[in-house]
């Protein structure tokens, strides 16, 4: 079995890495642009940014950047539509009328 350097591993952690990351941009744009996350679980983007926290904590403790970095990255995001639900489902469960003082 060839030997690979760990240029090449770490090169195809970063790809690995970037397009996981990247695949919650699309999300969080739909979410600021409509302004709602009703269809977002909000139960399965808590406990997905939990695991992406334990990621984080893995990769720091291990020493392995591809992890840490991609997982900071992704629980920001994660967090960003997690924040954008919580307040757009607020706001829809107390819609405010035209004056400003809630139905």
């Amino acid at each position: 079995m060839m030997l690979m350097n760990h240029q090449v591993i770490d090169g195809i952690g970063y790809a690995a890495a970037t397009m996981t990351t990247i695949s919650f941009l699309p999300q969080l744009i739909r979410v600021v642009k409509l302004k709602s996350a009703r269809d977002i679980s909000l139960g399965m983007f808590l406990i997905f940014s939990a695991g992406t926290l334990g990621w984080l904590v893995y990769g720091v403790l291990s020493h392995s950047a591809p992890v840490w970095i991609a997982n900071a990255v992704t629980l920001v995001l994660s967090m960003s539509i997690l924040i954008l639900k919580l307040k757009y489902d607020a706001r829809a469960t107390h819609p405010v009328q035209p004056g400003g003082a809630p139905r």
